[in-house]
């Protein structure tokens, strides 16, 4: 039988290639309210996003450079959405 690997789905820009690793590691989630993404502050998740990014980085993309572009995304987001209001 033959046995295939499963295949993402193609991704146009690195950042959004880092985005889905992080999704795909639990490492960041979407506000369910406004669509921002959100730092899950889960360190094993982000271990987890930084080491698929070094086994398995984008076509041309060496495995430092992906490991730094996820870097990149999760220095760019926070852990609260920007417009929902402030817990108590």
């Amino acid at each position: 039988m033959l046995m295939t690997k499963e295949r993402r789905t193609a991704i146009r820009t690195v950042r959004g290639w880092a985005i889905s690793v992080l999704q795909e590691a639990g490492a960041i989630r979407e506000c369910e309210y406004h669509g921002w993404m959100q730092d899950r502050a889960d360190p094993h998740a982000r271990e987890r996003a930084f080491e698929i990014a070094r086994l398995d980085p984008p076509p041309g993309l060496s495995p430092e450079a992906a490991a730094v572009a996820v870097n990149e995304v999760l220095d760019s987001i926070g852990d609260t959405c920007p417009e929902c209001p402030p817990e108590a």
